[in-house]
């Protein structure tokens, strides 16, 4: 079962900001001022990574993670006042975009006015506060089997942000809440504003196994798709690294992306990334090579689903901010951004949400990616390890033009001369 996802959601392009490290001010405020530029990428939702007050207790780093909150009701005076992000709301809306916030609830921090005013809904393990995971020592865990209270207390802080105007949410560890309680949280929001997009970071298969194993409840990727508009593309995380590393080949890769289309809802929506403030940079990962990152970049947005970045990365940052201290992005890299808006212009298209979708590996080193609807099909070719000669394709001999930089394409005795650049075209009858 699955809920009613609008497939169009396909078409989405979320741009992912951490306040804190994005300008030299770190305020709600100051990021107003970078709404233009950002609007100019294509991009349809901006989603600002966690907003609330940092606890202080037990706290890592010289300020704090911002996913040990300490207050679900307020925004994090660093940021500025509840006015200012009124105001950036606001912004975001003027220029035809949404803006999505975090939802961490599973844990908060253990100076938390929750766990101040309602001790009993927490998780406790000899006797003490605890977690059930323990590297994140510096946060304690909610228990939804307290009291129902617990629930009602949490679902009114999401009415209250989405009637202040925001239009979705990520939730942090979605799989690590009960069922029940998500279902019951949606309905509660979407009486308010149907079109809210809940977006879960469902957890990789392997902690998710060893999570169960310890004797705890979590949600597989299928049953998330339950309450979920969009999940995270973790499943295929670890072969997508694997290859950049070479511990996989790209075959690997690619039947991990297209065994989704068996294993999940006809109408399931991918959100794909190539990085996030969890993922080490991908410039970093294939050490700058341009082409690895026009190629890959290209071919994240062609994917089936919807696309995020991390801010930064369309200047090929490689440094990976901090959470926990401040540690700004490096806006002087390589730019992608005339990239990063054509594609996202490309991809909203039916072709991408209704078309068949294909895809094959040749050579170890080349993507050839299809969609297909009616008479028509849009190619994808993406060279992702510097091939270089000829590509064998199932075209007809003539000339089409690359959408990235309208240059022309040479098809002759169905081979296609390949560049170190991605190439997508459209192939009518």
């Amino acid at each position: 079962m699955s809920i009613k996802t609008n497939t169009d959601l396909r078409k989405l392009f979320i741009y992912q900001v951490y306040i804190r490290n994005h300008t030299k001010e770190g305020t709600f405020k100051a990021f107003i001022k970078d709404l233009d530029r950002i609007k100019t990428l294509g991009v349809d939702v901006v989603y600002l990574l966690q907003i609330h007050p940092i606890g202080q207790k037990n706290k890592k780093g010289d300020l704090g993670c911002p996913y040990s909150i300490s207050d679900y009701g307020n925004v994090n005076p660093e940021y500025g006042t509840l006015d200012d992000f009124k105001e950036l709301i606001n912004n975001v809306h003027e220029k035809g975009m949404k803006l999505m916030i975090d939802v961490v609830y599973n844990h908060t921090s253990y100076d938390s006015v929750l766990l101040e005013e309602h001790p009993e809904f927490f998780y406790k393990k000899d006797g003490a506060f605890a977690n059930r995971v323990g590297e994140w020592w510096d946060v304690t865990d909610l228990d939804y089997t307290k009291s129902h209270q617990l629930w009602e207390i949490l679902i009114d802080y999401l009415v209250y942000w989405t009637k202040l105007g925001v239009d979705g949410f990520r939730w942090d560890v979605a799989s690590l809440l009960p069922l029940d309680f998500l279902k019951e949280a949606r309905k509660k929001v979407m009486d308010i504003n149907p079109e809210s997009i809940f977006l879960s970071e469902s957890v990789h298969g392997e902690f998710l196994r060893e999570f169960r194993n310890e004797g705890f409840e979590g949600l597989s990727e299928s049953e998330v798709y339950q309450v979920f508009d969009m999940a995270y593309d973790y499943d295929t995380h670890p072969t997508f690294l694997g290859y950049l590393k070479g511990e996989n080949n790209l075959q690997t890769y690619v039947d991990e992306v297209l065994k989704q289309e068996s294993v999940y809802p006809k109408n399931y929506v991918k959100m794909r990334n190539l990085e996030n403030h969890d993922f080490g940079r991908f410039a970093k990962l294939v050490d700058s090579d341009v082409s690895k990152i026009d190629n890959w970049t290209a071919f994240v947005f062609f994917n089936k689903g919807c696309t995020m970045i991390y801010a930064g990365q369309e200047k090929s940052d490689t440094n990976l901010p901090s959470l926990f201290d401040i540690d700004k992005v490096n806006w002087d890299g390589y730019d992608i951004s005339k990239l990063i808006s054509k594609m996202a212009k490309i991809v909203k298209t039916d072709i991408t949400v209704n078309g068949v979708y294909g895809l094959k590996v040749i050579n170890d080193s080349v993507i050839v990616g299809t969609y297909k609807l009616k008479d028509e099909t849009l190619y994808g070719i993406f060279n992702m390890n510097h091939f270089q000669g000829e590509l064998d394709v199932d075209l007809e001999k003539g000339s089409y033009q690359n959408l990235l930089d309208d240059t022309e394409i040479i098809v002759k005795d169905s081979k296609l001369k390949l560049t170190k650049s991605p190439l997508l075209f459209w192939v009518k009858k």
